[in-house]
């Protein structure tokens, strides 16, 4: 792999960003449709199922990080 998942911090924050405006079921679809998109790239690049359920898990735990980041600031004030 190129680059470990939970570097890619303009996806991250993408995603992040994302899952701040939706709710319920559309919260739901598009981290599935990110999923599946993000297993398929690292696929593609030769990845076997557990580096792609390492990987995976590494940038939902970074995902799940910048949220609470920014509840933190927007808790404060900040």
């Amino acid at each position: 792999m190129q680059f470990p998942a939970d570097r890619r911090a303009a996806e991250v924050r993408r995603c992040a960003q994302a899952l701040r405006t939706l709710h319920g079921q559309e919260a739901n679809l598009f981290w599935r449709s990110e999923m599946t998109l993000f297993s398929a790239e690292l696929s593609a690049q030769g990845a076997s199922v557990e580096e792609i359920s390492h990987q995976a898990s590494l940038f939902m735990n970074a995902v799940q990080l910048e949220l609470q980041k920014e509840y933190a600031a927007a808790a404060s004030g900040s």
